[in-house]
């Protein structure tokens, strides 16, 4: 909704707890490098450990930060568990701050 001028609108305590944590996920390295690996789709544990040469328990740490903060979901096939973004939002949060960085 579009404000007017002058007009100042606030979220509440509730909604910007949640955006500060939602950019808490965007504040370690290691998370945005598991979240570009991610953009090109649905990749399994060890490919993104490979990826970001990291180890397995590391990133399935991070992975686990990022399902709850609800930006990722996981797959399990068998032994291997999967992971994707959740969906288009956080690809385009992460696609406009690689664009803001590389544009600056």
């Amino acid at each position: 909704m579009p404000l007017s001028p002058g007009q100042i609108q606030v979220v509440d305590e509730q909604t910007a707890a949640y955006i500060a944590e939602l950019f808490r996920a965007f504040s370690d390295p290691t998370r945005v490098r598991l979240i570009s690996a991610m953009v090109s789709g649905e990749q399994s544990v060890g490919a993104l450990a490979q990826a970001i040469q990291l180890s397995e328990s590391a990133v399935s740490h991070q992975l686990r930060v990022l399902r709850q903060l609800r930006l990722v979901r996981a797959r399990k096939a068998g032994r291997q568990v999967f992971y994707s973004l959740l969906d288009e939002h956080v690809r385009d949060l992460y696609l406009r701050g690689l664009e803001h960085v590389l544009d600056s």
